[in-house]
């Protein structure tokens, strides 16, 4: 550390000299060529030959000037860098420092004219927008984390308790089937945890390429839709389709299914028996707009503000149907595809996602 404060201060003090000479040689040529000029003139002017006493005191003259003049813009020069440079250089570096420790709530100020004169106002605001990107990154990264680790311990504590449940020898036949079909039901929901977890990994660090091509959109709609046949016969739900025929669509056919079973299976889940799913499709202009709309639960105003991000449950009373990623995973497909997503609640009466996606002209006569 010592070695290096040396060597710091060993470069200041080269870097001053250098500086000094540098305006020393500057103001020796522009002074000397003023004082040639003015001579020169002086001789004209006059008609008198300058005696060599006369050259020598001018000569010792424009030296001291240019000593001093060197000299005093070198101690100008060194307060300015002191005040517009180094200043705003050492905050820099202090907030650099602080962000490399950990610490996401460094902020550089630069309020003094000075500062804002000097140009190094613009690299504040800079590193303050990245500061302040950094530590919405690490929130949401400590969030994640923490919301990981919860949704893994919960499955894994069934499948430990039941196990242990398992074991017991005197257990009657139909606790057995019922302990067992708990285990698989906790079992499952893991795998489609950590399964949601790889894809969404992949696709926020774009390391799913879309595949396109050209198909009908609403015959996707119509097979992912019968893929939950079975759960929405189960709670005797109403299902009201309204598809129209021959819409096409350009984009990545896997990556859209995504899309699609994650809305229905929200839907069948959120909504009660007897309850009621629609499914519409239809083209406007360029785009083509799908909806799904449910009589479930609903969602609360604050909590749709936030329902497209990683683990976020606003229904806690809900939170053991899902691992809040299904939302996330959606809205980060449609991203990709270039596509728009929204939604429209209100609690107590159902909830319509409305998805807009650039559909393509069907040349067929």
């Amino acid at each position: 550390m010592n070695q290096k404060r040396k060597k710091k201060k060993d470069w200041n003090w080269w870097f001053v000299v250098q500086r000094y000479l540098t305006f020393f040689l500057l103001i020796a040529f522009t002074i000397t060529c003023c004082m040639v000029l003015f001579l020169n003139m002086m001789t004209r002017a006059t008609g008198l030959e300058l005696t060599h006493e006369h050259l020598e005191r001018a000569a010792k003259v424009t030296i001291l000037n240019v000593l001093l003049l060197s000299l005093l813009c070198t101690i100008i020069d060194g307060i300015r860098r002191r005040i517009m440079v180094e200043r705003p250089v050492r905050r820099i570096i202090r907030a650099a420092d602080r962000i490399m420790q950990g610490d996401f709530s460094a902020r550089i100020s630069l309020n003094h004219i000075l500062d804002r004169m000097s140009g190094f106002h613009e690299i504040a605001d800079y590193f303050n927008r990245m500061a302040e990107e950094l530590s919405g990154t690490e929130t949401l990264r400590t969030d994640f984390i923490a919301n990981v680790s919860h949704e893994l311990k919960t499955p894994l504590a069934v499948i430990q308790n039941y196990g242990t449940l398992l074991q017991q020898p005197e257990l009657p036949e139909e606790q057995r089937i019922e302990y067992a079909k708990a285990v698989t039901d906790a079992s499952r929901r893991l795998a489609n945890l950590i399964t949601n977890i790889l894809k969404l990994n992949k696709l926020e660090n774009q390391q799913i390429y879309p595949s396109e091509k050209t198909y009908d959109l609403g015959e996707q709609l119509c097979e992912c839709l019968l893929s939950f046949e079975g759960a929405w016969e189960e709670k005797q739900l109403e299902i009201d389709t309204d598809i129209e025929e021959g819409v096409l669509v350009h984009t990545d056919a896997e990556l859209l299914a995504l899309v699609w079973n994650n809305l229905f299976s929200n839907a069948v889940k959120f909504t009660g028996p007897h309850g009621k799913i629609s499914l519409s499709l239809e083209s406007e202009g360029e785009a083509a707009v799908v909806k799904v709309t449910d009589t479930g639960c609903g969602i609360p105003a604050e909590t749709g503000k936030h329902i497209f991000e990683k683990f976020y449950q606003g229904d806690t009373s809900h939170a053991t149907q899902g691992n809040g990623l299904g939302l996330a995973l959606v809205k980060r497909v449609i991203d990709i595809v270039g596509g728009d997503i929204f939604v429209s609640s209100e609690v107590g009466k159902g909830s319509t996602f409305t998805v807009r996606l650039r559909r393509e002209r069907n040349e067929t006569p």
